[in-house]
């Protein structure tokens, strides 16, 4: 299965869910793990089984599918977004002059060990200024990840060059540890103090708050954040 076999996937659900699609992005991926696994059991992956190939090809295509998602809306907004690997792997030299100032926004200063561009996913900045609005992670569960995004936004926020970057999270929250608000599980702590807003991927009925809300709110809510 590659990347555009899981694009029509998602297409074929919109055609059923309309507006509604993004809170079925679970179901489309058990439905993606059957494709995959049939495709796998054909040319096996040496020493890896099926399940980690599969958390290997999920890990890497939700943060490619959210940027498909959006990537429309947050343009209709007068901004862009980039995926954070894009920066990542490439040197000041073999990156535009428009995306090297966005990295350069984004670097987190370690005195004598230097400059490091925090671990994300997907990045949305004004083309005007170079400002980085803010910055996705994404993961099907929260887990260990939802503790890295809290120590992303700690960093940013210490610097006063990064401080107004906004730090979000985006799941469908398959272990559903988004779902209630008091008591709160760890990770809906972290996201509540640490983060500035998780977005849910599902139809599954949560608590929601001022930082934990269904996906539909994401664009709206990057609307309020869009400098007049």
């Amino acid at each position: 299965m590659k990347f555009k076999d899981l694009l029509q996937l998602y297409e074929d659900y919109k055609k059923r869910y309309g507006d509604k699609v993004t809170d079925h992005i679970s179901e489309l991926l058990n439905e993606a793990k059957a494709i995959h696994k049939k495709d796998w059991e054909l040319s096996p992956t040496p020493n890896k089984d099926h399940e980690q190939s599969w958390r290997a090809f999920k890990g890497k295509n939700l943060e490619k599918l959210i940027l498909y998602i959006i990537k429309d809306q947050v343009e209709a907004l007068g901004l862009r977004i980039v995926e954070g690997n894009t920066l990542e792997r490439k040197n000041s030299q073999n990156l535009s002059e428009e995306l090297n100032r966005v990295k350069r926004n984004l670097l987190i200063h370690y005195g004598e060990f230097g400059s490091h561009l925090p671990d994300v996913d997907l990045i949305i900045y004004n083309p005007k200024t170079f400002e980085v609005v803010a910055v996705i992670s994404s993961k099907v569960t929260l887990r260990e990840r939802i503790a890295q995004t809290g120590y992303w936004k700690l960093k940013l926020s210490s610097d006063c060059f990064t401080k107004n970057i906004k730090v979000f999270f985006v799941t469908p929250d398959e272990d559903e540890t988004l779902n209630k608000k008091t008591p709160a599980k760890k990770g809906r702590a972290i996201v509540e103090v640490d983060t500035d807003g998780c977005y849910v991927m599902s139809d599954r009925k949560i608590e929601e708050s001022d930082k934990v809300k269904n996906f539909k709110h994401f664009i709206r809510d990057l609307k309020g954040l869009k400098p007049l």
